[in-house]
Order: C-alpha cells, then sequence, then structure tokens
C-alpha cells in the first residue's frame, strides 16, 4: 500500500511535467483569447489596439462562417460512417485464418502513417487527375467520361480521401475489439441456430460498442482541425472551406491575427460543443 510519503514523492516528480504540459496548453489559448480582442495586422501597422468582440462579430457575420462550418460537420460526419462501417467489416474479414494474414494486416492499416500532405498529393495526381489519373483511365475503359473529382465532385474527393487515410485506424482499433470476443459465446449461439447475421447483429456489434465510441471520439477530435487535404487538393475552393481553413485564410492570406484568433476561439467552442454531444449520445457506451 502507498504511503503518504510515497504518494507526496511521486506527485513531486510528476509536477514538472504536469506544468509543462499546462503551459503547452494554456500559452497557446491565453494568447489566442489576447490577440482575438486586438486589431492586429503584422504587415499593415502591427498592434493597432483593442476592439473587444468587434472580432467576433466580425467573424461569425462572416459570408463563409456558416457554409465553413456545415463543411467541417458535413467532412467528419461523413468519414465517421465511412470509417466505422468499413472499418467493422474489414476488421472481421483480417480475423478470419487466411495465407498471409500479417502481411495482409499490414498492407491494410499502412495508410495510417502516410502523412497527411503525401496521401492528397498521391490521391490528386495519382488517383483524380482528370487526364493521367488511374479512376480517368478506368472510367475510359468503360466508355465514361473521366470526372474532374476535384471540382465537380469536390466535397466526396475530400471525404474520399480522409477516409482512406483513417480507415487503418478504426480497422486496428476494431479488430483488436474483435479478437478480445470470447469464441465459445459464438460457438454456443451457432449450436443453437444462429445465422451469421443475427450472430453478427446480437454478440459481435454490441461488443464493440466500446471500440466503435473510442474511434468516434478520436477522430473526431482530429478530423474537425483538417486542414492539410484541403490545402492541396482543392484550397478550400468550390466549397470545401472549412472552419480551420478559413482561419488560415484571415490570419496568412489576409494577415489579420486578431480576426484569426477569433475564428480559432469559436473553433474551440464547435470541437468542446461536439465532444459534449458524442459523449452523450455515443459515449454512454464507455459506461456499459
Amino acid at each position: 500500500m502507498a504511503t503518504h510519503h510515497s504518494r507526496s514523492a511521486a506527485r513531486l516528480m510528476m509536477a514538472p511535467t504536469v506544468i509543462l504540459l499546462l503551459g503547452w496548453m494554456l500559452v497557446p489559448l491565453i494568447m489566442t483569447l489576447y490577440f482575438s480582442f486586438k486589431k492586429y495586422l503584422p504587415l499593415r501597422g502591427g498592434d493597432l489596439g483593442w476592439v473587444g468582440f468587434d472580432n467576433y462579430v466580425r467573424f461569425v457575420t462572416s459570408s463563409s462562417f456558416w457554409p465553413s462550418v456545415a463543411t467541417t460537420l458535413f467532412i467528419v460526419g461523413c468519414v465517421l460512417a465511412i470509417t466505422v462501417i468499413l472499418g467493422i467489416l474489414l476488421a472481421m474479414l483480417l480475423d478470419q485464418p487466411m495465407w498471409g494474414q500479417g502481411i495482409v494486416r499490414i498492407l491494410v492499416i499502412a495508410p495510417f502513417f502516410v502523412m497527411p500532405t503525401v496521401s492528397a498529393l498521391v490521391w490528386k495526381n495519382m488517383f483524380m487527375d482528370p487526364t493521367n489519373g488511374i479512376l480517368a483511365h478506368l472510367w475510359r475503359f468503360f466508355g465514361a467520361e473521366p470526372v474532374e473529382w476535384l471540382s465537380q465532385a469536390s466535397l466526396q474527393s475530400i471525404v474520399m480521401i480522409v477516409s482512406w487515410q483513417w480507415l487503418p485506424f478504426a480497422t486496428l482499433i476494431l479488430l483488436t475489439a474483435i479478437q478480445s470476443l470470447d469464441s465459445e459465446q459464438l460457438e454456443a449461439s451457432e449450436m443453437d441456430g444462429a445465422n451469421h447475421l443475427k450472430r453478427f447483429w446480437y454478440i459481435i456489434l454490441p461488443h464493440l460498442g466500446r471500440a466503435i465510441t473510442i474511434v468516434v471520439l478520436i477522430q473526431t477530435i482530429f478530423l474537425l482541425s483538417i486542414f492539410a487535404e484541403i490545402f492541396v487538393t482543392t484550397a478550400g475552393a468550390f466549397g470545401t472551406k472549412t472552419l480551420t481553413y478559413l482561419i488560415f485564410q484571415r490570419v496568412l492570406e489576409s494577415q489579420n491575427v486578431g480576426l484569426g484568433s477569433a475564428g480559432g476561439v469559436y473553433a474551440i467552442i464547435l470541437a468542446n460543443l461536439v465532444a459534449i454531444f458524442l459523449m452523450r449520445i455515443v459515449g454512454k457506451n464507455l459506461d456499459t
């Protein structure tokens, strides 16, 4: 049993790390709040004084604000649906005995380790190029006109790219959960006459509830700040401007740090609202 002295020593040794982590999180947040109340134009006069809530009003009343929020939530929702559904199917497939199972698992998981910028460039130039892309050649092979993905189906293209990158993560988590399922329970249900669909619906899917919750929560945190894929492919055009990309435009392209900081605060608020919603709706699985 830990004594009072050992607990005090543990707290003392952990204190530097805790202080460093708090500083790492709090300093950028405090600076963002500070600049959000100022008119700060680095290349056009620098610090021009306090403006109160003017930056917040300007950002939220911008014609691009609500469309960017809707685009962000649309991408997050579509990617979550695709990665969870396909992740379950892939995990069940990879759990089956097959030749070269280890190699197949590595190949399936590999895209998760590719940098977002690199994966976006690969999809843009190798797959979605309307002239020399693989999909264009496939369309021509079947006698159809190639699709200009990044202009005619821009949002769907972004969803496809991001889903490809995050599918291995979902598959890995769900595969681990499936492998922890008691095989005797499945064998007993099979002996009782339950078919494959019933075994999946009443045994496998409830068992995956906690794993699905973890996948949804972790992916949502990262997907709300999606940027690289959009920057490389469409540069925010054709209705693909997310809230994160809008903030980038305000800070770097417009050189308005105060306005961009106000957008950052809105992004934090949106992330917290989504997290609270998910914890209440989906996160109940963690208590069961």
